[in-house]
């Protein structure tokens, strides 16, 4: 059973950080491209940032680059996002993706596994 499990989210003021955790299981990891992706409420889901496992090869939306990080740590099976000078506008449900046939990184219709979500909350 495939399982993607969110964890890190939680309450911070502005200009705080947060890093997210996507713990993989159940599926061979390293055939795997990861996205990170969120929603806030009343709007799209929105791509931040992916990952190709097997070469560590990474995107980001020109929206979080330089203050959001993704990275991986295969002896983990886990897939990181570093959340730095968070801004009110950030506050969402996070979620972690996974697809083994991920063509663009922010389709969101592309990827095969879904995590449930983490909640953060940025107050100014």
């Amino acid at each position: 059973q495939v399982q993607l499990a969110e964890s890190g989210g939680g309450s911070v003021q502005a200009g705080g950080s947060l890093r997210l955790s996507c713990a993989v299981s159940g599926v061979p990891y390293r055939d795997l491209l990861i996205g990170w992706f969120r929603q806030a409420p009343g709007k799209e889901r929105e791509g931040l940032a992916s990952i190709y496992i097997a070469d560590g090869l990474t995107d980001h939306a020109d929206s979080v680059k330089g203050r959001f990080g993704i990275s991986q740590n295969n002896a983990k099976n886990t897939v990181y996002l570093q959340m730095n000078d968070l801004k009110p506008d950030d506050s969402a449900m996070y979620y972690c993706a996974a697809g083994r046939y991920v063509a663009i990184w922010y389709h969101q219709n592309e990827y095969d596994y879904w995590g449930q979500g983490t909640q953060v909350t940025v107050s100014s």
